[in-house]
């Protein structure tokens, strides 16, 4: 059984809380998961951040909501208690407390409008699947997704030198070392047996790492990844990287698992992830800012 939606855990809360004892989160979410049939592997499954699992988030948003229509209240760091309203709310017997059932309280739907006398922005159907954290998550994956296909697309339209002065350009911006003059010495050059571009490993050139640009639509076979290593060797090199705009068959990628030579493989998807991570070739259009209450700053102990 997958996590269910934030909203179904509603009840269960309310439930847990109804015997007007303080309780903490931790207890209740030990509670609501013994009465589920949530597998380990579900109960396991992470957010898009990876810093928290759908199952404490979406308890933890439960109780959030419920605070905010004041059917439950904080009484101390991390824990809770029902209040007066969630003893009455619980007297009501819906079969399932959701987003439409709090929008009973003025308070609620005055804390969730944009402005004072504006209707709440919150979806308030019953298949509201996700909480906003979550909602928020997927939609800059969504966003960060089209950008990379954009770069993708925008890339394949250039010529393959601007693709061999990229490849270059990247390394740089991920921190590998020397000057753009250093690491571009060769590009172009006539005879580099499929050699494209020499980067510094570090600052002092102790290592380096010889690249190989291939601006393609297909797959890149085990051929093409046979004739770079053999450059490599012909070089005294150990280490390479072989990005292309491409992809790799899995026989390329299982050849580079089965060489001394450390072979990087990079695909087009992961390229454009990379310039993504190191501003490369974009710009920022705007920034947010999510924050959290800091328990700390209001710890009088």
């Amino acid at each position: 059984m997958a996590v269910p939606d934030f909203q179904s855990f509603f009840s269960p809360l309310l439930e847990f809380a109804a015997d007007g004892q303080e309780h903490s989160l931790a207890a209740a979410r030990a509670a609501i998961q013994a009465k589920t049939n949530i597998s380990e592997k579900d109960l396991a499954e992470l957010l898009p951040s990876g810093r928290q699992t759908k199952f404490e988030n979406r308890i933890a948003w439960a109780k959030s909501y419920f605070v905010q229509a004041k059917v439950l209240e904080t009484s101390k760091r991390g824990y809770f208690v029902i209040t007066e309203r969630g003893k009455d709310l619980l007297k009501q017997g819906h079969k399932r407390v959701d987003v439409k059932v709090l929008n009973q309280y003025p308070e609620f739907v005055e804390f969730h409008a944009v402005k004072p006398g504006e209707p709440p922005p919150l979806d308030t159907s019953d298949i509201q699947k996700e909480t906003p954290e979550e909602s928020l998550q997927k939609a800059y994956q969504s966003i960060h997704a089209d950008l990379a296909s954009e770069l993708l697309a925008k890339i394949k339209t250039n010529s393959p030198k601007f693709f061999e002065n990229l490849v270059v350009d990247l390394m740089l911006a991920m921190g590998y070392g020397g000057t753009r003059s250093d690491a571009g010495s060769i590009i172009g050059k006539t005879g580099d047996e499929g050699i494209d571009g020499i980067i510094k490993e570090d600052c002092l050139g102790l290592d380096v790492i010889y690249l190989q640009a291939k601006r393609w639509e297909g797959a890149v076979g085990r051929p093409e990844i046979q004739k770079f290593v053999g450059a490599l060797q012909g070089q005294r090199a150990k280490k390479g990287a072989f990005i292309t705009t491409g992809a790799f068959t899995p026989d390329a990628r299982h050849y580079v698992n089965t060489i001394d030579s450390k072979v990087i493989l990079i695909d087009g998807r992961k390229l454009a992830e990379l310039m993504i991570e190191y501003d490369l070739g974009v710009s920022t259009q705007a920034t947010y800012s999510i924050k959290k209450t800091d328990s700390d700053y209001f710890d009088e102990e």
